[in-house]
């Protein structure tokens, strides 16, 4: 299977790892965040990589420049979707960027299109005439809520995806069988990175209170992770054999051992996270700032979904290829 891809909002490289492991050529891929740019070329030197705004790109030139596509893979902007920016004023300058997803569809006409967001986009009050216009361009969707855990990532991440198709109808995206990769599974154990004591006159009291919690729970002998921010009912913290809560832009984990000298902590590093989010060890996340890494990962797609649902679309047989609506 050779699948042409075209990555829009390619972000750190997620979606286009995931369509590579699934047989596909990254063929081109489009973002403006130069930190983002640095880092897709790094890892796909082959790709025709256009670093400006996607709403000033002309899709027909670029299909004159690269020709066909089979497939592609967007994630557009998702920030003011998610419930992770709050009360803050939403943006739809930003909300509407997914239309450019069927502007490039209506020149490129691939015969396959994979998009990802928070779920939350179900919400936005443009949602149904994004669909409508994806069916109206001939595509067959279906719309799945999925979760990474449930994938082999080792962590927890609930995000939408739309599985469009020209050729047939699409079925429900099957969940391949596998055990839950613990939070365990992507630290780094060798002493690598630096620590410093937890019980601090610097920590905030909220911090010093979830690491309590934390303890009194597992007990003053167990590693563990406090969770800076976000609510779940869990008590702002994690044990170590579940998968990790969802990354975002900002650091969010400190893990915490005991130790002679008593609790200490760190905070997951950018190469953990990037195995948090079940991309392989081999991609080269060495651009930016290491808080610039942190966001690229918190912006980040899981591979594994990716490779999932493209396979399962591109082995369906072709029962019919109507062209799109001009």
């Amino acid at each position: 299977m050779n699948l042409r891809t075209l990555d829009l909002f390619h972000g750190a490289g997620g979606c286009s790892i995931g369509a590579q492991m699934a047989g596909a050529e990254i063929v081109a891929g489009i973002d403006y965040w130069d930190i983002a740019s640095d880092c897709y070329e790094k890892n796909f030197p082959q790709a025709t990589l256009i670093r400006k705004d996607i709403r000033k790109v002309s899709p027909r030139r670029l299909h004159e420049e690269i020709g066909d596509i089979d497939l592609i893979v967007a994630s557009p902007e998702c920030t003011n979707h998610s419930c992770a920016r709050g009360s803050k004023e939403r943006c739809e300058a930003s909300n509407i960027t997914a239309f450019q997803v069927t502007r490039f569809a209506k020149v490129f006409k691939p015969k396959w299109i994979v998009i990802e967001n928070v779920v939350q986009m179900q919400s936005w009050n443009r949602y149904p005439e994004f669909l409508e216009r994806l069916r109206r361009m001939g595509y067959y969707v279906r719309e799945e809520k999925l979760n990474a855990k449930d994938f082999g990532v080792p962590q927890s991440r609930r995000r939408l995806f739309l599985l469009c198709s020209l050729l047939t109808e699409i079925d429900p995206v099957f969940l391949p069988a596998v055990e839950y990769k613990p939070a365990s599974s992507v630290i780094n154990f060798d002493g690598t990175y630096p620590f410093t004591p937890l019980f601090s006159e610097r920590r905030a009291k909220a911090t010093l209170d979830r690491a309590e919690r934390a303890i009194a729970e597992v007990g003053k002998r167990e590693s563990f992770l406090v969770v800076y921010y976000g609510t779940d009912g869990g008590g702002g913290w994690q044990p170590l054999d579940r998968p990790l809560r969802t990354v975002t832009t900002l650091d969010r984990f400190a893990y915490v051992r005991p130790t002679a000298n008593g609790h200490m902590m760190r905070m997951l590093q950018p190469e953990e996270l990037k195995l948090a989010m079940g991309l392989p060890g081999c991609f080269k996340l060495d651009s930016g700032t290491r808080r610039d890494r942190v966001k690229l990962m918190g912006n980040a797609v899981c591979p594994p979904v990716v490779t999932q649902l493209v396979q399962s679309l591109a082995s369906r047989p072709s029962q019919r290829y109507v062209g799109l609506a001009e």
